[in-house]
């Protein structure tokens, strides 16, 4: 019944939608630092935030950027649903977001002060500032959401095991409504330099950053990071209709597994992505051929988009090819623990207005020979079709793996 978005494409939701389907990036040079020696020097970050435009500049020194994201989207996303939240329903209201790292600036910021200065120098917020749970908690402080308050740190499938924990949370009675999804702020000198020496980052593109992120094309090299949040407010039916929410999508059943192989890696054949896939069709008590739209991990990174192509095909199969699929990510980089709260944004609103945004950057001919390109990867252009229901995927480190099916909306 609500949904906002802070993402490297714009400050609120109608822009980053409007971005998303005209196929324009939000990936340029790091500005937030100084990258010059680094291998990878583009990010998705988020321009012209400014957080005491809504958050009063002494609360907000005391934040950590994600959590100023958060207050600022949680803000963004109670005018978006009209929920107004008092003393009579303030215990009804969960906040349950997926956030991967939380405060890495603040601890960079405040251990090089411990290393200079010395213990006095160190902060009494640092703690408070960035431990992950923060996010959530700062969003009931100026809420005043009293219900259960909750963080999920599973890597980049963080957000939609948020998304799934406020969906259970609903579906037992504990609560009518949420706030839920994820934020993450990570575009740092140790968050770049931890993933670049991962070899995880694309570093091709440095001269030319909007192209860096190029999801199953077959010069793509890795992702690029990024940094944002995306909110959505999940409402029981009744509820919602008994103070006359606008409904924007179903939430029709959400999915979870684990590799169980490596680190860093997706399993090559792509097992953990199908069995996710399976479970999320299992809980919503669909058929695949019941799917029109995948937005994708899709992280451009050259085993990852492998693994995943051929897990939609096991999953689909020929209804494979009837799919429109897609990447948001080529637009606005990779969000860690954000990504798949934007991404079941972007699924919901092509639900609602039947288009699907798409994956820019693939250059006709640039091909992996690994890949099938009679898949629709929607590349480059949006395009217009009845979207009935969507299916969103999101891949962790640690072989984490969350999906999420949402479907219009029928009385």
């Amino acid at each position: 019944t609500g949904l906002s978005a802070i993402p490297p494409l714009g400050n609120d939701l109608e822009t980053t939608w409007k971005r998303l389907l005209a196929g324009e990036s939000g990936i340029g040079p790091i500005t937030l630092f100084d990258a010059t020696d680094y291998d990878s020097r583009v990010a998705g970050e988020v321009k012209d935030f400014v957080a005491e435009d809504f958050i009063p500049a002494k609360q907000a020194r005391r934040m950590d950027r994600f959590t100023q994201f958060a207050v600022v989207a949680a803000q963004q996303l109670l005018k978006d649903s009209g929920l107004v939240i008092n003393d009579d329903n303030a215990y009804d209201v969960g906040v349950i977001l997926g956030i991967g790292l939380g405060g890495l600036k603040t601890i960079e910021t405040y251990h090089a002060k411990l290393l200079q200065g010395g213990p006095g120098k160190v902060s009494p917020f640092l703690i408070p500032m960035l431990i992950s749970n923060m996010g959530p908690g700062q969003i009931a402080i100026f809420t005043g959401a009293k219900g259960p308050n909750i963080v999920t740190t599973t890597a980049c499938a963080s957000a939609i095991h948020g998304i799934g924990t406020a969906f259970s949370e609903i579906l037992l009675g504990r609560i009518s409504t949420a706030i839920t999804g994820g934020v993450e702020a990570t575009v740092t000198p140790l968050g770049v330099a931890g993933f670049t020496a991962l070899k995880a980052l694309s570093s091709h593109y440095n001269d030319e950053p909007a192209k860096a992120s190029r999801p199953f094309d077959g010069a793509r090299d890795g992702f690029v990071i990024g940094e944002g949040a995306g909110l959505l407010q999940l409402e029981e039916l009744e509820h919602a209709k008994a103070r006359g929410a606008k409904i924007y999508a179903e939430l029709a059943g959400v999915g979870a597994s684990a590799d169980a192989h490596h680190l860093t890696a997706s399993h090559p054949e792509g097992l953990g992505a199908k069995l996710v896939m399976l479970n999320a069709l299992e809980d919503a008590e669909m058929k695949p051929e019941d799917i029109d739209y995948i937005n994708v991990h899709g992280t451009s990174t050259p085993v990852g988009d492998v693994s995943e192509a051929k897990a939609i095909k096991d999953v689909f199969g020929e209804h494979a090819y009837k799919l429109n699929i897609s990447s948001t990510k080529s637009m606005t980089g990779h969000l860690l623990g954000a990504a798949g709260a934007v991404e079941a944004i972007a699924s919901v609103l092509a639900v609602k207005n039947d288009i699907v945004p798409p994956t820019i950057n693939h250059a006709e001919g640039d091909n992996d020979e690994n890949i099938d390109y009679e898949l629709n990867f929607t590349f480059n252009k949006a395009q217009k079709r009845t979207v009935n229901a969507a299916l969103s995927n999101t891949f962790g480190f640690g072989g984490h793996n969350a999906c999420v099916i949402v479907k219009k909306y029928a009385e």
